[in-house]
């Protein structure tokens, strides 16, 4: 196994490779985990993400899985790092994390089974695929807006090569406190699967990233927040939440909303698959207080 991860070195976006607690570059410099500055590890040229794959997730639902993935795309302008900000835009209110494993491609890919598909995997890393419900209503089923706004994809802090994605713990914590936990074998579908599936119709290039789905509990936080991704054997992710320095605009475009959709589907209800259903406190307790 090795980790590479994308950094600032000098000022120049540099390929490093982890060396205990340093970072090494090609040329020799070396510099120390705590002091880089990182970038997202590689440079998608599309970004997908699976909607359903834990067994927790769908029980939260209250849902059954349909008979194969369904998927939604977020935009390359979305993609942030380890260690930098998630920004809520002001006068929104609903940003959720979903702590996620992120797939990697390697090779060009386009037609292959599951049985092949890892050898088109270059490695894997995490990511945490932040969904701003207050466009929910306004989306259309698109997820462009809830999904796709800017530095709600942040993946690292580096790619993991020759990973085994089974039987591998992930959680997510808020401020230190565990608010997402479980196991890669509770995933309906696996890394492999996804990829081949996605490849049947779509040309995957090196670089490209899937996330592969996020268990139960995904919750608003807000700004101040500290979001951690743990998985085993891949490291931890870190950001931190902030306000953005502007309102959305009102001159033009549908406005945040607070529907019940919106409010159900952001503290685990299951508006989204069957109706509405408001979530009790004690059920699916959330890192904001619910009015």
């Amino acid at each position: 196994m090795a980790e590479f991860r994308r950094i600032l070195l000098d000022g120049y976006p540099t390929q490093v490779i982890r060396d205990g607690e340093h970072l090494v570059a090609g040329d020799g410099r070396r510099v120390a985990i705590a002091d880089a500055v990182h970038l997202p590890p590689v440079e998608p040229a599309k970004i997908i993400a699976v909607h359903l794959n834990y067994d927790s997730r769908t029980k939260e639902f209250m849902t059954k899985l349909p008979a194969a993935p369904t998927y939604f795309q977020k935009p390359v302008t979305a993609m942030n790092s380890h260690n930098a900000a998630v920004v809520r835009p002001q006068g929104c209110k609903w940003l959720n994390y979903e702590g996620e494993i992120v797939i990697v491609i390697g090779k060009t890919c386009r037609n292959i089974s599951p049985a092949e598909a890892g050898e088109y995997i270059a490695g894997y890393t995490i990511g945490n695929d932040y969904g701003l419900h207050d466009f929910r209503d306004t989306d259309a089923g698109s997820m462009l807006r809830v999904k796709g706004s800017d530095t709600l994809a942040p993946i690292g802090p580096g790619v993991v090569t020759d990973w085994d994605f089974r039987n591998k713990n992930i959680r997510t914590l808020v401020n230190g406190v565990v608010k997402q936990e479980d196991n890669t074998d509770n995933m309906e579908w696996d890394m492999h699967y996804l990829v081949a599936d996605i490849a049947r119709t779509i040309t995957l290039v090196p670089g490209d990233i899937l996330f592969s789905g996020t268990p139960a509990f995904s919750r608003p936080v807000q700004p101040g927040d500290i979001v951690e991704v743990e998985v085993e054997g891949l490291g931890k992710l870190t950001n931190h939440i902030v306000e953005g320095p502007t309102p959305i605009r009102t001159d033009v475009g549908a406005q945040p909303t607070e529907s019940e959709e919106v409010i159900s589907t952001a503290l685990g209800g299951d508006w989204e698959f069957r109706g509405i259903r408001t979530p009790s406190k004690d059920l699916y307790p959330s890192t904001v207080e619910e009015k």
